[in-house]
């Protein structure tokens, strides 16, 4: 029987019989760089969050919504309320009307067993992890031949970037989208075109913008199986508009998702030195072969809003914005490299470890980063005064310490007035989040009358003048 094109290696056809029963090996290496990632990234997390790197602008409203979750309510954030739209008066700021982000509610059994802010940094790197072991297991299986290509590309790509700016900036609800837009991406590698659809279909639960990338996919996975793509991209499309236009309007204090129109002065034509940094940077972690794969088609949606948004902060490298890119680039990659592309397997961890000088994780090889400094300790000093079940008024670098065991609202201008039953004050004087607000409420509470209970090294704790215990004041000698 003569061979057809349709019958060899990585055709659809191959993919749907005999290249499907293959073996893609032991899952031993897989598992071992996805737990070696694992522990990494949840260690320099847990440090970082112990050296007060973390905040309430994010980490702390994530850690309220999921407490919310774990509650039996819709996830809400007192610390949200700082920067909520004109004439909000509420205590606590509806988190579905400002994102839609409903897969937050898988977090809440784990926070019933376990319920502290650690919970949220685990499971973010247990899912970076997890999607390490699924682009490990693709290369495993469609660059078999190719010495040396699962280690390397997995190394790759779970310390890329991306993921790297992810862990590093406290906990986001993108992390959910990183394993399944992997295991969505290796699905259409396999040729299991309905398997892609369904774990594309979750994406729009992750948050609302993730419902382009799943419409992308749908036109990719149309060329293969009709009935799968239509029903995908029709969902993914009729859902992301009700998300936007019905859903996030509807649970919104002011009726409006805040997104579509953001108060910034800029332009599409402005910032691009930045955003071609963040291109290239995307470029260099395949060396540019991903773009030989017709699944690069699938950064676009995301390049596109963040690129042409008048937010800077949504230009660069930083922060969690470019963690759903690093999946896709390496899953296009392994496309591209089962078809013929030529490039050595070794080039993305060599060019992953020349990055790395540049990139949140090398703090981890510097003695201070594990030495507590004055400061954090009086940090801790000042914490620890404010009980458990209070409620509080904190600053930003302090929020995440104290929003699991206690109501927290971030230390800003007003804050006081508009929230009177707060009691107590934790703050770093020096903490730069909000503009003159940590400055400004202290101002007004030592107008009031509040009692300074500690103050030593820029940490301060005040205490509203009703109800006083017997505390012994702290201050610095």
């Amino acid at each position: 029987m003569s061979t057809t094109a349709r019958d060899l290696p990585g055709s659809p056809r191959a993919l749907l019989t005999g290249e499907r029963r293959s073996s893609s090996g032991p899952p031993y290496l897989a598992t071992g760089l996805a737990v070696g990632v694992f522990l990494v990234y949840a260690a320099y997390a847990l440090r970082e969050h112990g050296r007060f790197g973390t905040t309430g602008y994010d980490l702390g409203i994530f850690d309220q919504a999921v407490r919310s979750y774990a509650e039996g309510r819709l996830p809400s954030s007192q610390i949200r309320t700082a920067t909520a739209p004109p004439g909000f008066a509420g205590d606590s700021y509806p988190l579905l009307g400002d994102h839609f982000h409903p897969i937050l509610a898988l977090l809440a059994p784990l926070y019933v067993m376990a319920p502290h802010v650690e919970t949220l940094l685990f499971a973010q790197a247990a899912l970076v992890g997890g999607s390490t072991y699924v682009i490990t297991r693709a290369a495993q299986r469609h660059l078999r031949h190719r010495w040396g290509a699962a280690p390397s590309l997995g190394l790759a790509y779970g310390f890329s970037w991306g993921l790297q700016q992810l862990v590093a900036y406290d906990f986001h609800e993108v992390a959910f989208a990183v394993p399944l837009l992997a295991l969505a991406g290796r699905a259409y590698l396999d040729g299991r075109w309905v398997a892609a659809a369904w774990w594309a279909a979750t994406l729009p639960l992750v948050k609302e913008d993730m419902g382009a990338t799943s419409t992308v996919l749908a036109f990719l996975i149309l060329r293969h199986h009709r009935r799968a793509g239509l029903l995908l991209g029709g969902t993914a499309a009729i859902g992301t508009a009700l998300i936007i236009l019905v859903a996030i309007p509807a649970l919104a204090p002011n009726g409006q998702y805040g997104y579509l129109t953001q108060p910034y002065p800029y332009g599409s034509l402005d910032g691009w030195p930045m955003k071609f940094l963040t291109l290239a940077a995307l470029l260099a972690i395949t060396a540019g072969v991903a773009l030989r794969s017709p699944l690069a088609l699938l950064l676009l949606p995301t390049l596109a809003w963040r690129l042409f948004s008048p937010n800077p902060q949504y230009w660069g490298t930083e922060l969690h914005y470019s963690a759903v890119l690093m999946p896709l680039a390496f899953i296009a990659l392994i496309d591209a490299l089962r078809k013929g592309a030529r490039l050595p397997v070794l080039v993305p961890l060599v060019i992953a470890a020349l990055l790395f000088p540049a990139q949140p994780l090398r703090d981890m090889m510097t003695p201070g980063f594990w030495r507590d400094s004055h400061r954090q300790a009086a940090a801790r000093t000042a914490l620890a005064l404010v009980p458990s079940g209070a409620r509080a008024a904190a600053s930003n670098r302090l929020a995440p310490h104290l929003s699991d065991r206690a109501t927290v609202h971030l230390l800003s201008n007003g804050v006081l007035a508009r929230h009177k039953n707060i009691t107590w004050i934790v703050a770093d004087i020096h903490d730069p989040f909000p503009v003159g607000g940590v400055a400004a409420a202290i101002r007004q509470a030592e107008e009031d009358g509040w009692r300074s209970v500690y103050d030593e090294s820029g940490l301060v704790v005040l205490q509203r003048p009703t109800n006083l215990p017997d505390l012994e004041v702290h201050r610095a000698p």
